[in-house]
């Protein structure tokens, strides 16, 4: 069996972005490791130099994804105050979705770092539980322990209704900070 070359430097970055911009959904740093024959780690490097150089590459839950200039155009954005124990996590972000919105960030404000924003990216239910099931998997902490559960949310949708509608949910909830 013929063993599989490393792709090098600049054609590697050249192919990830390839990659990125083809799928148009999050690609884990291992796929795209495996592709270039590469550690996950050099994808990490590779990722960074890329954002650096002004591509708009994010990291979600999910993997990595090119942001498509204009494919949020027809997108309305919104900030909520959100605070509930880790346990709610899920409860608050399938509540969201199922309203048609789109949870694209968590972000606090830590005493020491100041705020600190973190890519959550969910759009539907599927994605949620596999947002739970890594953090479950990594054992990793929710932002939100560490300012007792407060917390905000960039939260996206398609019109004003479904925005209006799911802050009204999440106060029905008791989720919504007020």
């Amino acid at each position: 069996m013929k063993e599989q070359k490393k792709v090098l430097g600049e054609e590697r970055r050249e192919l990830l972005l390839q990659l990125l911009k083809e799928k148009g959904e999050p690609i884990t740093g291992g796929d795209l490791a495996t592709r270039a024959n590469v550690s996950r780690q050099v994808i990490v490097g590779d990722i960074t130099l890329l954002k650096a150089k002004g591509e708009p590459i994010i990291a979600t839950s999910q993997g990595y994804m090119y942001l498509v200039q204009g494919s949020l155009a027809n997108t309305i954005e919104r900030t909520i105050a959100s605070s509930h124990p880790p346990d709610r996590t899920e409860d608050e972000l399938n509540l969201l979705v199922d309203h048609g919105v789109t949870v694209k960030d968590v972000r606090i404000e830590h005493p020491v770092y100041g705020d600190l924003t973190a890519s959550v990216m969910v759009s539907n239910r599927k994605e949620v539980k596999e947002f739970i099931e890594k953090i479950k998997a990594t054992k990793a902490s929710y932002l939100s322990e560490l300012t007792e559960g407060i917390h905000l949310h960039t939260i996206s949708a398609g019109s004003e209704q479904k925005l209006d509608e799911a802050v009204q949910a999440l106060k029905r909830a008791n989720f919504l900070v007020e």
